[in-house]
Order: structure tokens, then sequence, then C-alpha cells
């Protein structure tokens, strides 16, 4: 049975679905003024291990991930590039699917954008507002009454006195507690907006998920995530106004990724360490950052370094390495092993990726030695067992000699590499071994490696 840290009870706890077999999980998305970076490729990536596990694990998952289309920072950076703030987003959301097509991230289940829910939005707020949890205030913003919801806090432990306590209102603002926040935002004449009750405006941040979430997947669903800066008050918002709307629990368990540093600093503009997905694809190839990223539990920090993802690669390389040559047979053909079953019993435990990372490379390892000792047949289970078990992680699909060969770096086309690699073979049959260690010096020069084997000789860009 799957265990899962709840971040609501601050324990594990076996995961029983509310609907036997099947999963409702909704998790926070981008909002699409920009890039997406690297917090957002943590996200991503967690998010779809977790989907690509229970489905394996037989469960029928509707996974939810919305998209932000409206926000103070899209308005601004649409009017920086004078454009419409739909163009902005639209070209936003293309390079989104782009980068997480390339990290080898599923599509969800659905996408819903906030812009095409505001009827939702309006909806749930006049119910808030009927039963007294939100008010509206006489400027046209409208704001959920935080000390009307007994339970505020309960997710990120934080106590509503403690908030309050020297905590001021804003001028602008006409809000009654500073702990109040808006569900509806007035807009101006030139600003982008939606009629409403309580005049032209927009949705606050807030109050879209809890619309969107629930008209998706119910008042109460099984799974919640999002990234670690979501916690609060992002999340402890959604869960006080959608259960003071809807009167029913919210969501039964909550899971947070685990936050990003660069070199040990918080990853930051200001810092100037600060990556978009696409500029750490610019230099490293899409599956080693996965495997980076998979490599550490859901939970944990991860440091982004060059060392780090170096490392990354060359673990990689080891299990692609042992695939090299072997041409693993049917799944179904080979039945559950004792890797199977170990590697289950470690993502079962609160999808333990690096746990199971380490049984991925013990297969290596087996397959390594049935070739040594001539045991073909054996290495063709083993790599079998490897391949469909890093395809529930999303990695080992693909053909290793592509994977190594792929154009990272260096000059040499892969003809060109070929070519020197006959020579080389003619130059040895000739009995001009120094010649053929020149060859072979050469290649290395320009980053490419040689792996003489039984087989013949393949190569990979170091």
């Amino acid at each position: 049975m799957i265990k899962i840290y709840n971040t609501l009870t601050q324990q594990k706890e076996t995961f029983t679905p509310i609907e036997p077999g099947k999963v409702r999980m909704y998790v926070c998305g981008m909002t699409v003024y920009d890039y997406c970076h690297l917090g957002h490729a943590r996200v991503l990536v967690a998010f779809d291990v977790v989907t690509r596990y229970m489905r394996n694990r037989g469960y029928d998952v509707t996974y939810v991930r919305n998209i932000t289309d409206i926000d103070d920072k899209i308005l601004r950076r649409a009017e920086e590039n004078a454009e419409p703030f739909t163009e902005l987003t639209d070209r936003m959301i293309t390079a989104m699917h782009e980068d997480e097509t390339k990290l080898g991230v599923l599509s969800p289940s659905a996408e819903p954008r906030a812009t095409d829910y505001i009827a939702e939005i309006i909806a749930m707020i006049n119910t808030l507002i009927e039963s007294d949890h939100a008010y509206a205030a006489g400027n046209g913003d409208v704001y959920f009454s935080v000390e009307s919801f007994e339970g505020y806090g309960k997710l990120s432990k934080k106590k509503l006195e403690d908030l309050l306590a020297g905590a001021r209102i804003d001028v602008h603002e006409a809000k009654r507690s500073p702990a109040d926040f808006a569900l509806w935002k007035a807009a101006g004449d030139v600003e982008v907006s939606w009629p409403s009750p309580w005049g032209n405006g927009r949705p606050g941040w807030h109050i879209e998920c809890s619309a969107m979430s629930t008209r998706c997947l119910g008042n109460t669903f099984d799974i919640h995530g999002g990234g670690p800066d979501l916690l609060f008050p992002h999340h402890e918002n959604e869960i006080a106004q959608s259960e003071c709307a809807t009167g029913h629990t919210f969501v039964n368990t909550w899971m947070h990724a685990g936050a990003i540093r660069v070199n040990k600093e918080k990853m930051s503009k200001s810092l100037g360490n600060f990556f978009t997905i696409r500029e750490i694809l610019d230099t490293y190839p899409a599956e080693v950052v996965r495997f980076f990223l998979v490599s550490s539990h859901y939970r944990s920090q991860v440091d982004y370094s060059e060392d780090n993802l170096a490392e990354a690669g060359r673990s990689l390389e080891r299990l692609y390495h042992a695939l090299r040559g072997v041409v693993p047979e049917n799944s179904g053909d080979v039945p559950e092993t004792e890797h199977d079953r170990r590697f289950f019993e470690l993502m079962d435990d609160d999808f333990n990726c690096a746990g199971a990372i380490s049984v991925l490379h013990a297969l290596a390892n087996d397959i390594n030695q049935h070739r040594r000792e001539g045991r073909d047949n054996e290495a063709k289970k083993a790599a079998t067992v490897l391949v469909r078990l890093g395809e529930i992680l999303g990695l080992l699909q693909q053909d290793p000699d592509g994977f190594f060969q792929a154009n990272t770096a260096g000059e040499l086309s892969a003809e060109d590499i070929e070519a020197k690699i006959q020579a080389r073979a003619d130059a040895r049959k000739a009995k001009d071994f120094a010649g053929a260690d020149r060859i072979r010096d050469e290649l290395i020069e320009q980053g490419v490696i040689l792996d003489d084997s039984r087989e013949g000789t393949s190569w990979r860009r170091g």
C-alpha cells in the first residue's frame, strides 16, 4: 500500500482514495508571464512521477494542473511589451508545453485556465458573502474574512493571533482585518476586467484554484500538490475559502515538493542565480536534467550546481552504458523479480525516488556482471527489468546509442566519428597500432570516447 507524507498532519499516512481505484489530484500550475524556471521543473517532474507511479499501480488518475492567466505580473509584463495580455500568456503557455515535453512530463488530464472560470469564481464568492465568510468593500473589492473560519492555519500551523500581531492594512485597501485576503479586485477603467455584482474587476489569486479544483474534481478530492512556497498563504487560503463555500473537507492529502537552491543559495533573480528551464536545456541533455531532479526525494531540498548536474549525467550514463548492446525482451515475458519488489517497496514509501534509483543501478551492475560471465539471456532479462522500471520514473526510454551520440558537445558529426572509427579499425587490422592510438586520441580531444567490446566499438560524447 502506498504511504504519503501529508503536510496537513505532518506524518506519513496510508493512501486510501475517496473512490476505490481512482485518484483525483490537483497541482497548482504556473502564472504564465515568463518562461518556466528550475523551481517549476522541480514541481512538474515530481508530480509527473507521482502520476506515472500511481497509474502503474493500477489507479485511474485524474490529474488537474491549472494555469493562472490573469494576474498583476501578467498585466505589468504585457504593458511593458506593449502587447495584449492574451498574446503574452498564449506564448508562455506554448513555451511551457515545449519545456515539459523535453523533460518527459506527461500532459495533465485537464489544464484549466483561470479566465475560463470567471463564472464559477463569481458564484463561489457569492456563496461566501451569503454565508458571512466574505464581504464586499466600498471600493469594489471583495475580501474573505479569515476570522470567520475557525480552522485557519491548520495546514501551515500558523496561529491567527500571531499573523495579526503587528500587521497593518495598506492605505489603498478596504479590508476589515489585516489577515483578510482579496477574492475579487476592483479594476480601473483601463484594466482587464469582467463584470460582477460588485463592479468590474478580476479574481484574486487564491479563489481561482478553489473554483477550478472543485469544479474539475468535486468538493473533496484526494491530493493537492504544489511547490513549497505555496503552502502559506496560497494553500492555507484555498482551504479556508473552499471549506466555507462547500461545507466539506477540501483535500485529504497535501503534498509539497522541496525547494531548489543554486550552489547552496536561494534561487533569486537579484542574486543572479536564476535559471529558466530552456537555459538549462541549452547546456544539458533533457534526460540528464530530469534524472537530476528525480534522483532526490520529492520533498527534499535540491541543490543545483554544475558539479551536481555533471554527476547526474555520469550516473545516467552508467545506466545507459549497461543497456548498450543488449536488446531487452518483451516486458510481459519477464516475470516480477526481487528488483521489481524492492523498487515498488521503496516507491510505496512516499515515492522514494532516490531509493528507486539505487535499484536501477543494482540492475545495471547485474547486467554488466552477466555479460562479463557470458550469460547473455540473463543480461537481457535484467535489461528488460531496468527499462520497465525506468519508464515509471520517465527514464531510460531512449536507444542507448542515440543517448550517447546526441550532439550535446563537440563539432564532429556522427558520420565523421564513424569514419574515424573505421579508419582506426583499418589501422589496427594493418597492425598500425600507433596510428590507431592517434585516431583514438584525436577523438578524445573532440570529446568523443570509444568503448571497445567483443561486439565491436561504440562511441559516446564525454
